[in-house]
């Protein structure tokens, strides 16, 4: 049976659009998803704003409620009867989303085995034949496929296979049989 590694944040979870309503709502601007285009939030907000913005990812709760990406829940579900499934989150940099994460797992994805949840912060450890990430960085020393989610900060990247949704992933990995 063939192994998936798939990342959490900007995959399944919405870290983005969180990180942008805890900001507008703390600083009175109308920033959208559409704005980071090809950008980190970090490239558009004003430097004397950056400690705000880890601040909110720092936060006990930031991890804890994020929207979740659409069709991930029924896609991965219907991925875990062919593939083994596993959950490969960067989690060393804000020590504060290990709870909040596993519980948000454990919540959105209940029929995945928690076994299967790596917290770690260099993905090369991951022994699994793809991974699907929305960053390019973790492929580098990935030792399988990495498999680009798009996300507004990665539009400009090419070079890998890249899936704009959870569609495209169903079609790639369930009625293709995996990337070409």
């Amino acid at each position: 049976m063939k192994r998936i590694a798939v990342d959490m944040d900007e995959v399944l979870a919405d870290t983005l659009a969180e990180h942008i309503a805890r900001y507008n709502r703390d600083h009175g601007e109308a920033i959208t998803k559409a704005d980071v285009e090809g950008k980190w939030l970090w490239d558009i907000v004003s430097m004397d704003r950056h400690d705000r913005l880890e601040g909110y990812l720092r936060s006990e709760d930031f991890f804890e409620d994020l929207p979740v990406i659409p069709d991930s829940q029924r896609v991965l579900r219907a991925m875990a009867e062919r593939y083994e499934i596993y959950i490969g989150t960067s989690a060393m940099e804000f020590p504060n989303s290990f709870g909040p994460k596993y519980r948000w797992l454990r919540r959105h994805f209940p029929f995945l085995d928690p076994r299967h949840f790596v917290f770690c912060g260099d993905k090369s450890i991951l022994k699994a034949d793809y991974l699907i990430d929305d960053q390019p960085r973790h492929f580098l020393t990935f030792a399988g496929q990495g498999i680009l989610f798009t996300a507004p900060h990665n539009m400009g990247v090419s070079g890998y296979p890249r899936v704009d949704n959870w569609e495209q992933v169903e079609r790639m990995f369930l009625l293709e049989g995996g990337p070409r």
